[in-house]
């Protein structure tokens, strides 16, 4: 396994898209989660790549208490976590483990998230709705948008939301 970290990639990615991708994803997501959360991060995503035939698995974490990712965090997460897929060993062969900051296309998962980003464009996929919008206001765990002047509300976990704007500061 190679063990690589970058701050805040912004790369197209290639996706399997099959249901035993997405398990397999969950899994090296709980995989990670369970070599960051000590040292106070959270997994936001973790996708499994294929690039030239290497397959690499991407592991995007963000600090619990919401301070800027730094590159030493970055470090501390991907050595912590390597010891993790190491012990369980999840992909057979040979894998680069790779860990980023949120960046600029930040997956907003829990209502905190999007209540640290009101007033920035999203773009929202899920509960038959696709549309970049503001965040307008969240409420518990509803988050409501100004979609074309229009309010649309939705429970924060139920549908799939990034950032479609870079904020001017950290957030």
């Amino acid at each position: 396994m190679n063990n690589n970290a970058t701050d805040n990639s912004d790369g197209q990615t290639a996706h399997k898209s099959s249901k035993q991708a997405d398990g397999q994803a969950a899994r090296l997501q709980a995989i990670a989660q369970a070599g960051v959360e000590p040292l106070g991060f959270e997994v936001l995503e973790v996708q499994l790549q294929n690039a030239g035939g290497e397959t690499i698995v991407l592991v995007r974490i963000d600090r619990l208490d919401e301070q800027p990712v730094t590159m030493a965090d970055l470090t501390g997460a991907s050595r912590a976590a390597e010891a993790e897929f190491d012990r369980v060993d999840p992909i057979a062969g040979e894998y680069r483990l790779e860990f980023e900051s949120p960046g600029a296309k930040r997956p907003l998962l829990r209502a905190r998230h999007f209540e640290r980003m009101v007033g920035l464009k999203t773009r929202v996929r899920g509960e038959g709705q696709a549309f970049t919008a503001p965040i307008k206001t969240v409420n518990g765990e509803d988050v409501t948008f100004d979609v074309n002047g229009e309010d649309v509300t939705l429970r924060a976990g139920t549908f799939t939301a990034n950032l479609a704007e870079f904020p001017d500061r950290h957030r």
